[in-house]
């Protein structure tokens, strides 16, 4: 008996140490991408966060890439834009190696957290660079053949039939040309992944979804207030100028009545 107490105590201290997940720490749907080989990706994230954050948690992401070395990360776009509403829209554009732009798309993650953020959307997309590169390596091979077939005609011709053939023999490898160039294209998007971070300003509850009525309930409030204050200052700003003009027109007639001459009633 005294044994089934202490293994029922333990199983409810147990139960109670185990804290509720907070739904905000889950990790976003569709992060995990398995590697494909020939498939060229490219991920998108989208973060809201304080606003007073936001241009440091851009400069750490950016030092973040710079820690990798040009050769593993590059920096290819940036962007901080601040509106009259002091609202903060913010972009850094990345080159990765591909192995490391899911860790480094993570990592970004636990920074926006860390600074009070949360992860509104991610989007990863794929493109098949291993098919289109063996479709253009048949269209080259098949110019060149073609190049190769013309050039073995070319001594046997006519002057008039070897013109024609030296047009021929220009479109084929100009074609050669052109698919030689779109699978050094292609290859270079296989080598080096494009990864996108968009900052946006705004508070994260962290203990509610960001689609929920609250949230909405609050950012709506918010925008309200804003628009109440701005339009009253807008008015004021409008009617201060002639009001002030009034006034003093005013003043100025109070001091000129008393010196300007009186009438004389006429006599009746």
């Amino acid at each position: 008996m005294r044994y089934r107490a202490s293994l029922f105590a333990l199983l409810v201290v147990a139960g109670c140490s185990q804290a509720p997940s907070d739904p905000s720490e889950q990790a976003a749907p569709g992060v995990d991408v398995t590697a494909a080989p020939g498939v060229a990706f490219s991920y998108r994230y989208g973060f809201r966060l304080p606003a007073a954050r936001i241009a440091a948690v851009q400069e750490a992401h950016a030092a973040a890439c710079e820690r990798l070395g040009i050769a593993r990360c590059r920096i290819t776009a940036m962007r901080y834009t601040r509106n009259e509403d002091n609202e903060i829209s913010a972009m850094l554009g990345f080159s990765l190696a591909p192995e490391l732009a899911r860790t480094f798309g993570r990592d970004g993650i636990r920074g926006v957290e860390g600074a009070e953020g949360m992860l509104l959307d991610s989007e990863i997309t794929g493109e098949d660079a291993g098919a289109k590169i063996d479709q253009l390596a048949q269209a080259r091979d098949a110019a060149a053949a073609d190049r190769s077939a013309i050039d073995a005609r070319s001594g046997t011709t006519s002057r008039e039939a070897r013109a024609e053939l030296e047009r021929q023999r220009a479109a084929a490898v100009g074609s050669e040309r052109e698919a030689g160039a779109a699978i050094a294209e292609q290859r270079a998007a296989l080598a080096a992944t494009p990864v996108v971070f968009d900052y946006r300003s705004g508070e994260a509850i962290r203990s509610f979804d960001p689609a929920s009525p609250f949230t909405r309930a609050a950012d709506l409030s918010v925008a309200s207030a804003r628009w109440t204050i701005g339009t009253a200052l807008a008015l004021i700003g409008l009617t201060l100028p002639p009001l002030a003009l009034a006034l003093l027109g005013l003043l100025l007639w109070r001091r000129v009545r008393p010196l300007l001459p009186k009438r004389v009633p006429l006599a009746g």
